[in-house]
């Protein structure tokens, strides 16, 4: 008996429990259904003012499908919403007319956009690697405002070859005998190797079987060439008559390939170049040099280690050798090949060069940067890359100072500013191991963490980007442009002010 009357009684409460739960459900549903009927139409909208003139400006189809996303986004952030409905100030035309306008300016905003590098690294693949010369700015522009002589031979007025106009520059600054250029130092490698060796043994070491940025490995280029890998030698140490013992009649070419991002150190070695140019010729096959960053003077000027050079290369008797055109150059995107003239032959007239070809903005950008080789005592003044290469340390120091005070003139306690020592990479691959001593303004705030004020640095409409390390934001002023040192504050003092 007692059971029972216990059983309805929970039996009765339960029953209540519902009946409150689908009154308040009803009561929510009725809710959003009031709030959702005080959106405008579609068609309301499209007859205000304000979007006759968005539509004159972005054509009819684009600013419809504009406001109905918008629409779309209000009715799914009403439906969401459980108790409080959403401000009325959003649900206002006024409010959603301006939506509806940042909608479309988001849409029609570019990605790719300037940006500032505080990061220290120099040749920064990720923001654009090298930053080029004023000469090499003015040549793009210059082709870019019409037509141009790409592949026209001035003379007859018939078709030419687009190599002419960097062909006598790369063999009077490298010493090859002939030279072609692609889109970058992995194509010049992937049709170098298809080439001469398609089909055929390319004996590589062990040690130099690198990895590049975005996971492209040296056996997977290989492989797509055509050529077949012939591995030999062990990771640390590789000698000559490791080569020399698996040379034989389907061996298309002996190659060297630059180390790039890392260095083996301790109980390593590897034969030089000389020797590999030596046994090459005494066995009648082709050496191609991939040298990777492609030094064209000797960066142990500014202190570094050395770096393979090109015209070292040539001289020693590399048959071929390829290297990027964007880093230590400090051009456009581009691969260059230079060598013995009838292996460029070769190599120009194989299908994929077509496939790999350059145009005219990357050639015009390329010959003016070459130039610049030809005065290289003038390097550290005209060419940006050995400008920050040579950038003293006081002049850095000094431009770190002068932003941090105008940043403290200007921002509330709470923010702690200083100047500290730190290094600047070369990047890229090149000079691995090294680093530059260099000053970096650094930036911690009570208020907000390193990591937000890092994202609000990389929102500016300039994009800023620095390091964040140790709950700190550092900005490296040696790759900073000095006239962006504008830029950067102005950017520092919106996102410390916001924070």
């Amino acid at each position: 008996m007692f059971m029972a009357g216990f059983l309805y009684l929970m039996n009765r409460e339960y029953k209540c429990y519902i009946m409150r739960t689908a009154i308040t459900f009803l009561q929510e549903i009725k809710m959003t259904k009031d709030i959702l009927r005080q959106l405008p139409s579609v068609d309301s909208l499209l007859k205000t003012e304000a979007l006759e003139r968005l539509i004159e400006k972005y054509g009819r189809e684009i600013v419809v499908d504009a406001v109905r996303k918008v629409i779309e986004e209000l009715r799914s952030a009403i439906r969401k919403e459980e108790k409080d409905s959403p401000a009325e100030d959003k649900l206002s035309q006024e409010s959603i007319l301006k939506e509806i306008e940042t909608h479309l300016q988001k849409a029609f905003l570019p990605s790719l956009v300037k940006a500032v590098n505080a990061s220290g690294v120099i040749l920064h693949t990720g923001l654009g690697r090298a930053v080029l010369s004023e000469d090499a700015q003015d040549a793009i522009n210059e082709v870019i405002e019409g037509y141009c002589t790409l592949a026209t031979d001035v003379e007859t007025g018939r078709r030419g070859h687009r190599d002419v106009h960097l062909d006598d520059l790369l063999c009077e600054i490298t010493g090859a005998e002939a030279a072609t250029v692609v889109n970058n130092n992995a194509a010049a490698t992937m049709l170098t190797l298809n080439t001469l060796a398609n089909g055929k043994e390319v004996i590589v070491s062990r040690g130099q079987l690198v990895e590049i940025g975005g996971a492209f490995r040296m056996p997977d280029v290989m492989a797509a060439s055509g050529a077949i890998l012939r591995e030999v030698g062990t990771t640390n140490r590789t000698h000559l008559w490791d080569y020399a013992s698996v040379i034989w009649e389907e061996t298309g070419a002996i190659m060297r390939v630059h180390h790039s991002n890392y260095r083996i150190v301790g109980f390593s070695g590897e034969p030089d170049i000389e020797e590999l140019a030596q046994l090459a010729k005494e066995h009648n096959v082709p050496l191609i040099d991939d040298l990777g960053s492609g030094a064209l003077v000797d960066v142990r000027d500014y202190g570094f280690e050395s770096e393979p050079m090109v015209q070292h290369s040539l001289m020693a008797g590399a048959d071929v050798a390829c290297f990027s055109g964007d880093k230590l150059i400090g051009g456009p995107q581009a691969g260059i090949i230079v060598g013995k003239a009838d292996l460029i032959k070769r190599i120009r007239k194989n299908p994929l060069a077509r496939a790999f070809r350059i145009g005219k903005m990357t050639i015009a950008g390329m010959e003016a940067t070459l130039r610049l080789f030809r005065l290289p005592e003038k390097l550290k003044e005209k060419h940006p890359v050995h400008k920050m290469f040579a950038l003293p340390i006081e002049k850095i120091e000094s431009r770190a100072k002068k932003v941090m005070r105008s940043l403290m003139k200007q921002i509330p306690e709470g923010v702690e500013f200083s100047v500290v020592e730190g290094g600047s990479q070369v990047g890229s691959g090149s000079v691995p191991v090294q680093t530059i001593p260099t000053k970096l303004l650094m930036v911690k705030s009570k208020d907000l963490s390193a990591d937000s004020l890092g994202r609000l640095l990389r929102y500016n409409q300039t994009p800023v980007f620095p390091r964040v390390q140790n709950d700190a934001v550092l900005l490296d002023v040696r790759t900073i442009q000095e006239e962006e040192d504008k830029v950067v504050l102005d950017a520092l003092l919106f996102a410390l002010k916001r924070g």
